[in-house]
């Protein structure tokens, strides 16, 4: 065979490589194929569905689900399907894919009002806001929705079982905010700008009364208060954190400035 015959020889087979991998990825993507003859086409999705999400192939399960949110619409299974692409969404991750995630939620809980899972749907939706969550530097858009969602929840279905694990999110984004108002604070503070260091500690106690950080809280807002000559003020701040509180690294100093202050 002559050099250019076996050069034309390798470039079709190269070409033709090429192609069956084009197709296969294609292929891919193309809706899921239901074996003819099946009495119940959507159970069968549902299951590939579920096997995908427990192998965490994200984007073959959103293709079973959506197969039966677009095509088998008095299904039973529908809404579970929809809440399917939703989950499939964000347990992918990704802005964009959180961003979707939030969409599918927020369609389950307008379709679907009084559907049994429109709690979880409630509590995904804040979830979506929760994994957008920023550091207590940065800006806390996101933390304050995954907060109103989470509180969306509580008022909405207050004797959902699901209750105790949202309540654990909620907690971690609410203390999330107050972190944050008190970091503010403690920058005010520290350029000696006492009376929007009040302002931002008084924030967090009263927003937040349960903060579990306010030991630090306490401490530096009775420091601003002594600084601004208002004694009276800061004391009873001193005394809440020694009682409140077994162990605190303000405890020693709050205790010697308790001594100090209040009246013997």
């Amino acid at each position: 065979m002559s050099d250019f015959r076996c050069s034309r020889a390798i470039r079709r087979v190269l070409i033709g490589v090429v192609a069956a991998i084009w197709l296969a990825a294609c292929g891919g993507n193309q809706p899921p194929v239901v074996p003819a003859g099946n009495a119940a086409p959507d159970q069968f999705l549902f299951q590939r569905a579920d096997d995908a999400m427990k192998r965490q192939r994200w984007a073959d399960a959103r293709r079973y689900f959506q197969q039966i949110v677009d095509n088998y619409p008095q299904s039973t299974l529908r809404p579970d399907a929809k809440l399917g692409v939703g989950d499939s969404y964000l347990s992918e991750g990704g802005d964009a894919n959180i961003v979707l995630a939030e969409n599918e939620f927020r369609e389950f809980i307008t379709f679907y009002p009084t559907n049994a899972r429109v709690d979880y749907a409630q509590y995904k939706l804040a979830m979506t806001h929760y994994r957008r969550m920023k550091a207590p530097e940065r800006d806390q858009t996101e933390t304050t929705a995954a907060v109103r969602e989470f509180e969306v929840f509580f008022d909405r279905y207050p004797n959902s079982m699901l209750t105790p694990e949202v309540r654990e999110k909620w907690r971690e984004a609410r203390s999330r905010m107050s972190e944050a108002s008190y970091k503010v604070g403690l920058y005010y503070y520290r350029a000696r700008w006492y009376p929007g260091a009040i302002d931002r500690f008084r924030e967090v106690l009263k927003q937040d009364p349960n903060y579990p950080e306010r030991d630090a809280v306490y401490y530096y807002l009775a420091e601003s208060l002594l600084k601004t000559d208002k004694k009276a003020e800061a004391v009873p701040y001193y005394d809440r954190l020694v009682k409140e509180f077994e162990r605190s690294e303000y405890l020693v100093d709050a205790r010697k400035k308790l001594e100090t202050l209040a009246p013997q």
